[in-house]
């Protein structure tokens, strides 16, 4: 008996079919709106954001109510198909909120509650594709932050809050409770920033003489907060896991088809270690996110720790897949033209997003009872 309950609780890290079909059209999406040229070509303009993207992901897909219960509109599925999203968006490194919006955001809401009420109806908002929202905090903000995020008023500043800039609506918290604030109110300033990942927009928001909803007092409000920074973080690694996949399979056929002295360079047995070492960095990586989704869709009492997991491995995988991506493309891999740097930025600006590896690390430890490193 003991034997059933403990596989019963094993976390499933492989793909369903349904998840590698929502891959198949996330995929053939991304393929036709967000190659390389259009990404590039997108963040040389003012609007790195297609709107027709977004509302081909969100609403033709239906990946925006992913997480959001069928009667409020949404499609009633789990972390695990928003895993799966994700990975594709980070294969691609599409500008679209979804992570912000989809994930965070929408967690957020799903913890206050849906049966009724100001958050259940802007929930079936943005699973509709009607409406963004984004959490009005630092996109550093680690889950152990949530409940220090708490403070202050409606009349304040917050800087580096990822994609406000295409946001309808901010979720602010405050010392009272958490509000929902539309962007386009009396009050609301929303300045861009220049961040490193341009294909992720960063903004400053400044809230002078503001109005909103509230949504849920500062107890519960934090709780919710930290649920959705919680979720974030988790399926940000499966994010990681596309990108890293991407730039191994993207370097191992550069090196196939690159020769010297009528040789491919992927036949060189040095550089065949360093692919090797990544594919086993990769394959880890995996098993990470794959475990934090699962955990996550279970509501398993074990997802924080699967989270913080997640983060401290899948960060510093992304950067060092990134980094052997541009180094062995040689020449080609410091242009440009060539998408590389575009992963690079992604992968070294998600290495703090959420909380940075060391942070989670610690977590790790605290989760465990064991001394930090």
């Amino acid at each position: 008996m003991t034997v059933q309950t403990e596989a019963a609780q094993a976390p499933d890290l492989l793909y369903s079919e349904a998840e590698e079909d929502l891959r198949s059209a996330v995929r053939a999406l991304l393929a036709d709106r967000a190659d390389a040229p259009t990404v590039i070509a997108g963040i040389e303009s003012d609007t790195p954001y297609d709107l027709r993207l977004w509302e081909s992901l969100a609403v033709g897909i239906g990946a925006a109510g992913l997480l959001v219960p069928e009667k409020l509109g949404g499609q009633g599925a789990t972390h695990r198909e928003a895993a799966v999203v994700l990975e594709e968006l980070g294969r691609s490194v599409a500008p679209a909120p979804y992570l912000t919006s989809a994930v965070v955001a929408t967690e957020i809401l799903l913890a206050l509650g849906a049966d009724g009420g100001p958050a259940a109806g802007l929930l079936g908002e943005l699973a509709s594709g009607s409406k963004v929202a984004v959490l009005a905090l630092p996109f550093s903000t680690p889950p152990a932050d949530a409940g220090a995020a708490m403070a202050g008023t409606l009349e304040r500043t917050v800087s580096a809050v990822a994609e406000a800039v295409t946001a309808d609506v901010l979720l602010v918290p405050t010392a009272d409770g958490l509000y929902a604030v539309e962007t386009a109110g009396d009050g609301v300033a929303v300045q861009p920033l220049v961040p490193l990942d341009l294909t992720r927009p960063l903004a400053t928001v400044t809230l002078t003489g503001a109005t909103g909803t509230l949504l849920a007092d500062a107890g519960p409000a934090a709780e919710a907060v930290g649920r959705g920074l919680l979720a974030g973080a988790g399926l940000l690694a499966s994010e990681q896991l596309g990108l890293a996949e991407w730039c191994l399979t993207e370097t191992v056929r550069h090196t196939r088809e690159r020769h010297q002295f009528n040789r491919p360079v992927g036949s060189f047995q040095s550089l065949k270690h360093r692919m090797a070492q990544l594919w086993l960095e990769v394959v880890s990586a995996r098993a990470a996110a794959r475990n934090a989704a699962d955990a996550l869709a279970t509501g398993s009492p074990d997802a924080p720790l699967a989270v913080a997991v997640a983060q401290a491995y899948c960060s510093g995988a992304a950067v060092h897949a990134a980094e052997e991506c541009v180094q062995l493309h040689g020449g080609i891999g410091m242009t440009w033209e060539h998408p590389a740097h575009l992963y690079l930025k992604r992968a070294k600006a998600d290495s703090i997003a959420y909380g940075t590896a060391g942070r989670h690390r610690e977590a790790v430890a605290a989760l465990v009872d064991l001394p930090a490193p």
